[in-house]
């Protein structure tokens, strides 16, 4: 979709952050709570909460109680960076989950996960109902984080991790993401909770699930071009130069330059970012320098720390 038309009429955004929070929600709410296999995360950590109240508390209502604190923390430690999108993201997110399976009054009707093909695929083919629910859950996200928006959760422990104590964001939802998993695999183990499967078993889908919803959420966001190489010309490149470095944790280089049209020395900025950190530069330049001359093209591959390799 062609980005001035995002910037211009900002309502597109809320309107795929939609469509992606209600896919994630089906991959969560129809495939993957019954099936006792976690995702990671916010979600995952609700989901635990679920099993141990045997059921009593909603999967959607946990990840909104959990998620509501960590908005309010993430806002006084980071300001304005998780705002209306953050939160629109994680209630709709929480909203579709219940709606899914009839866990909000008067839509007991609902309950997708109670439908024969869902109750089929858990009896004869497991593994392909935690593929499903993989699929979903990265494609959900990967809308979500194309158009600016987020679901709070890690991101946000993973931001503060990085502001505090220089732990880098990707590493820092790993290990969440890991603890939520292994917590989980416990809980289901100690209660008793999965008579058919031993909870080792589902803690090794629950890594294959992250793997394959991951990778997902990369082709989702990034396509076929992985990475940009950005140009920016402006006469506050020191300003710019900095705010990369500070705001998106990337590297840049600063190429002198002499302009013919006003016959001026100075330093143009060269960066490479993901598809993701996009709009966060366009919006760094604008802030900065609304004037800037900005290039931003396709990189087919980047070696280098911060960038994965191509395979």
């Amino acid at each position: 979709m062609n980005e001035k038309f995002i910037y211009k009429y900002p309502i597109t955004d809320y309107i795929f952050i939609a469509i992606g929070a209600a896919i994630m929600a089906l991959g969560i709410g129809v495939f993957l709570v019954d099936a006792r296999v976690v995702p990671g995360g916010a979600s995952g950590l609700a989901m635990s909460i679920h099993y141990i109240s045997k059921g009593s508390i909603p999967v959607g209502m946990a990840i909104w109680s959990i998620n509501v604190p960590l908005f309010i923390w993430g806002y006084k430690e980071l300001g304005k960076t998780f705002g209306k999108r953050t939160f629109f993201g994680f209630t709709l997110n929480s909203f579709f989950i219940d709606f899914f399976r009839g866990d909000i009054p008067y839509m007991r009707f609902m309950r997708l996960q109670d439908t024969e093909v869902i109750k089929d695929l858990y009896e004869h083919d497991f593994l392909f109902l935690i593929l499903i629910g993989a699929v979903l859950l990265g494609v959900g996200l990967g809308v979500i984080f194309k158009f600016r928006g987020t679901t709070a959760g890690s991101d946000i422990v993973a931001s503060i991790m990085q502001k505090r104590f220089g732990i880098k964001p990707g590493q820092a939802i790993m290990l969440i993401d890991f603890f939520v998993i292994g917590l989980a695999g416990i809980i289901i183990q100690v209660n008793g909770l999965s008579p058919n499967k031993p909870a080792l078993s589902l803690t090794l889908y629950a890594f294959l699930l992250l793997f394959v919803s991951s990778k997902l959420i990369d082709v989702i966001i990034d396509g076929f071009d992985y990475a940009r190489s950005a140009t920016i010309i402006s006469d506050k490149y020191q300003e710019i130069g900095e705010a990369i470095l500070q705001e998106l944790s990337r590297g840049a280089t600063a190429i002198k330059t002499r302009g013919l049209y006003r016959n001026i020395d100075r330093e143009m900025i060269y960066t490479i970012i993901t598809q993701k950190e996009i709009s966060k530069l366009t919006e760094i330049i604008k802030r900065i320098d609304p004037t800037a001359f900005v290039i931003i093209s396709n990189v087919h591959e980047v070696l280098g720390e911060g960038f994965r390799r191509r395979i």
